[in-house]
């Protein structure tokens, strides 16, 4: 009998082939496509190791749920002489000491990203690592604000911690707590510290509404305090002036926290001060080139202007279009767009330049304020007016990346400025912490003048790496030293990396939509 088979169908198999072959070159045609525009980053790695910065830069009794298991418990009688629980905070850098300002000024912008990216930020699955970095400083802030008008500003001091190398578990440095009050006012600080609180008040308004509240109540207190009593800290606590004087004054802080307190309570009263004082404390007057712990007018305005687009602010329209020209301003600037005598600076390969040391602070505030004010643009249908002509969200928003692609490691030295981040990076921070043996592996007690002896000079990587940290970054022609001595490059900072958690999660949600799109593409095919 013979056997039968089925036919052979060669036509729908030459189809199939050819259209497996089709598929294929259309995605090799997108991968192409992707890596010739740009060259490809993780933003939400990138993300992810940005906020395991600050938990390395943790002061205090670390808790059971600590990711960087090199560091320890630290600074556990901060305060005590002065007869106060100043335990906790963060360390501004690669030293110990516990700067107000600096450390106010990051959380600030941590809370505003969270603020602007909180959608993007919990589609990376970092929202609550973000939340966590937030609270650390604000519950810190909380027991440093004693009484309405009393604010510790400062523990310990540059002068003696300089002197010394030892991880913070060890150290034997002055814990000496400086305080502004009545007698001795930092409107600059007491301003900041309330817009920190102000601005993280409205992170934790839906889920911790009675945290929430306290952290306003302490933010409104200060603003009175900051505003009755004005001075510039550094002018009652000289101990701060060779490391974080108040260059700018405290007419930025005094807007910028009246601005972030109307926003968490909808209180007329604190958009009057931001209206009001408008033209006498330079809002609308300074325009400025850079956003810092220092010169908060760049965010003052940019955040100003964008209560242009709510019906309810119509009455003030004319003086927050003022202040929406010098946030334009700010943005041209960055751009390249206004006058020559009147953009920043650039290095040869495109990053701004701003200054020598730890010139990366400068750039991560840009990118944020770019990506913010692009995504304004975009929300309101508007485009931005410069000089050198009209300008739309994309435009702004691929300035932003550029800065960031930079950062990642897209520059001249093929170097990620991001601590753990890619293949390359900095081997040699200049940090305390992260250069000596980590107090997890050996416990026996590192002296003063011991981390000089044993380890500031070893020409070997850190042991710890300070993952997530970005660093000063290269000179003006794109050079970078990988050394522990050369701190105007290889130190970090809390407040150059904090800029970094609301871009990076606006670039990862970019690069997720690019890939539908292209998986749209396919399926479409």
């Amino acid at each position: 009998m013979e056997k039968k088979t089925k036919p052979h169908h060669c036509g729908a198999s030459n189809k199939s082939n050819t259209f497996v072959v089709q598929l294929y070159l259309l995605l090799l045609l997108i991968t192409l496509n992707i890596s010739t525009t740009s060259q490809a980053f993780n933003y939400t790695d990138a993300l992810t190791k940005s906020l395991l910065y600050f938990e390395s830069q943790r002061s205090g009794r670390l808790p059971y749920n600590q990711r960087v298991t090199w560091r320890d418990h630290s600074g556990l009688t901060d305060g005590l002489e002065q007869g106060v629980d100043l335990v906790g905070g963060y360390y501004d850098a690669g030293d110990h000491v516990k700067f107000g300002l600096p450390m106010a000024f990051t959380v600030t912008i941590l809370s505003w990203s969270v603020i602007e990216f909180r959608q993007q930020i919990a589609a990376a699955g970092e929202l609550e690592h973000a939340m966590e970095a937030i609270k650390w400083g604000t519950d810190y802030f909380i027991k440093a604000h004693t009484s309405p008008n009393v604010l510790w500003a400062e523990v310990g001091d540059g002068d003696t911690d300089h002197y010394c190398w030892q991880r913070p578990e060890d150290m034997t440095t002055s814990r000496q707590a400086y305080k502004i009050d009545e007698t001795h006012p930092g409107s600059d600080l007491a301003g900041e510290t309330a817009a920190a609180m102000a601005a993280a008040a409205l992170v934790f308004k839906k889920t911790n509404p009675h945290y929430a509240h306290l952290l306003l109540h302490h933010a409104q207190q200060l603003f009175e305090f900051g505003d009755k009593y004005r001075d510039k800290y550094d002018g009652s606590l000289g101990v701060v002036k060779s490391y974080y004087a108040s260059v700018s004054g405290f007419q930025d802080e005094l807007l910028w926290a009246a601005l972030w307190l109307y926003k968490a309570t909808d209180n007329e009263r604190y958009l009057k001060y931001v209206i009001s004082k408008a033209h006498s404390f330079g809002g609308i007057g300074w325009a400025i080139t850079e956003f810092s712990w220092d010169v908060k007018y760049a965010g003052l305005q940019l955040v100003a202007s964008k209560l242009l687009i709510e019906e309810k602010h119509k009455q003030h329209s004319h003086i927050l279009e003022l202040y929406r020209s010098k946030a334009e301003h700010y943005i041209c600037s960055c751009l390249n767009k206004n006058n020559d005598t009147k953009n920043v600076e650039r290095t040869p390969a495109g990053l701004l330049y701003i200054r020598q040391w730890n010139n990366m602070q400068y750039v991560s505030t840009a990118a944020f304020l770019l990506t913010v004010y692009s995504d304004f643009l975009k929300s309101s249908n508007q485009k931005l007016s410069c000089h050198g002509g009209m300008v739309g969200h994309e435009e702004v928003l691929d300035f932003a990346k550029s800065q960031i692609d930079y950062i990642l490691g897209s520059n001249p030295m093929n170097m990620s400025y991001l601590v753990g981040y890619g293949p390359k990076y900095p081997q040699r921070v200049h940090h305390r912490g992260a250069s000596v043996e980590s107090y997890r592996e050996n416990k026996g007690f590192i002296g003063c003048t011991q981390g000089y002896d044993n380890w500031y000079g070893r020409e070997e990587p850190n042991p710890n790496v300070l993952v997530g940290a970005l660093v000063g970054g290269p000179d003006c022609q794109d050079n970078f030293v990988d050394q522990r001595d050369n701190y105007m490059q290889t130190e970090a900072c809390t407040y150059n990396t904090a800029p970094l958690v609301g871009v990076f999660a606006k670039f990862s949600e970019v690069e997720v939509q690019k890939m539908d799109q292209s998986m749209g593409l396919v399926a479409s095919y």
